[in-house]
């Protein structure tokens, strides 16, 4: 512990459940534990976290899976070389729409909904492509959709829930871009008639009784790498035993979380206004529900290059950026296994033996080989049924999602 190079540490979050293992550290004493005095500091938006990062207003951050990455390849407002050492959390995303929309859904396409639609069951998006077609021939303003940045898994799930659908992301809806804590609000006054977000803010707004949730993550793609930490590459540099006396803490705290029995604490502590400030119940809720948040279990807190490789894939589908020769070396350059791989040495935890899986294969539980005891991991399988194969120069779904958008 004496030789950390920087005890003292600032971290940022934005007040969402998957932000709970880095506040829980805390909590828990795990940063003392590890030599470190971190100091939490709430943010409002995740453009003020890349801010902060790149200028050195804080030293790593609660962050979105894909944004290191477009930090990286410099195509987001900044242009700095970012890392993600660690998967802070697995699923936990869900899009929930206004009640208005659920409404002209069942006037326009009422045999997938009521009744008809399963509980639990997620909202066919060909019902959703109903009202866009209905709309389009009336001459009525397009579906506003919001994610929580342009650079988020919410605006790539979004995009993947509504191409399965045979909805175009880019012409047949608008989608914007609110900071999560303010998705209620939006959606309350009726400027977006729907959202994916992290939770709280879905639970929230079936709460209050102004919007019904239509599919979650673990639906659209299940076992899918919500947030990171993450830092810049010139920081972890120059603070490498720093870095990894982070990720150590911070991974313990997700074991912690991870214990049914210490999920209602969990609750209460994150309702607490210095976290997120929201009622415990609706909190509970949310963390009540099986596998929806994975803090650790099914090797959560592995940065599988896989996981990069795959919304880089999404950023060349969209059009975010042109195809490049170095992907493969970006998504290496960026999901940092290497930094995970010493920590969790340090711990004593099992790491895969490869640092990239196919994606979408495994429908069902299945079992991993590591470099101790095999692990048994969760379904990690797409709605459409595609599978990302890495390896491969060109993957089946990436030539799938190009006949979807049309390219």
């Amino acid at each position: 512990m004496g030789n950390i190079e920087r005890p003292r540490v600032k971290v940022g979050f934005i007040p969402l459940i998957d932000c709970a293992p880095l506040l829980f550290a805390e909590v828990l004493g795990l940063y003392e534990r590890h030599g470190l005095d971190v100091e939490l500091r709430r943010e409002v938006s995740w453009s003020n976290i890349r801010d902060k990062l790149a200028v050195g207003l804080l030293d790593a951050a609660h962050m979105l899976s894909p944004m290191p990455l477009a930090t990286t390849l410099g195509i987001d407002s900044v242009n700095v070389p970012m890392i993600a050492a660690m998967t802070l959390h697995l699923n936990g995303n869900s899009i929930t729409l206004s009640n208005a929309l659920w409404r002209e859904i069942a006037e326009a396409a009422p045999e997938f909904v009521g009744d008809n639609l399963p509980a639990g069951a997620p909202l066919d998006v060909r019902a959703l492509a109903a009202v866009v077609a209905r709309r389009a021939r009336e001459g009525r303003p397009l579906v506003t959709l919001a994610s929580v940045f342009t650079y988020s898994s919410h605006n790539h799930l979004l995009r993947l829930w509504l191409a399965s659908g045979g909805i175009d992301p880019d012409r047949d809806v608008r989608l914007t871009v609110v900071p999560p804590p303010h998705m209620v609000a939006h959606l309350s006054g009726g400027t977006i008639d729907g959202y994916c977000v992290g939770e709280p803010w879905n639970q929230q707004s079936a709460s209050l009784g102004i919007g019904r949730i239509a599919a979650s993550s673990r639906q659209i793609w299940d076992s899918m790498p919500e947030k990171m930490l993450g830092t810049t590459e010139a920081w972890a540099q120059r603070n490498p035993k720093t870095l990894i006396a982070l990720v150590k803490a911070v991974t313990e705290a997700g074991a912690w979380l991870d214990h049914p029995a210490n999920r209602p604490e969990a609750a209460r502590i994150l309702a607490s206004p210095r976290f997120l400030n929201v009622p415990a119940e609706v909190i509970a809720r949310s963390l009540s529900l099986p596998d929806f948040h994975i803090f650790h279990r099914q090797l959560a807190n592995f940065p599988w290059r896989s996981h990069a490789d795959w919304y880089l894939s999404q950023m060349v589908r969209w059009g975010q950026v042109a195809p490049r020769p170095d992907m493969r070396a970006i998504a290496d350059r960026v999901f940092r296994s290497d930094i995970y791989r010493a920590a969790a040495s340090e711990l004593g935890l099992p790491c895969p033996l490869i640092d990239r899986k196919i994606e979408g294969a495994h429908p069902d539980p299945w079992i991993l080989p590591t470099n101790g005891a095999p692990v048994a991991m969760g379904p990690d399988s797409f709605l459409d049924g595609s599978v990302f194969d890495p390896s491969k120069e060109t993957s089946t779904i990436f030539k799938q999602q190009e006949s979807n958008h049309g390219k």
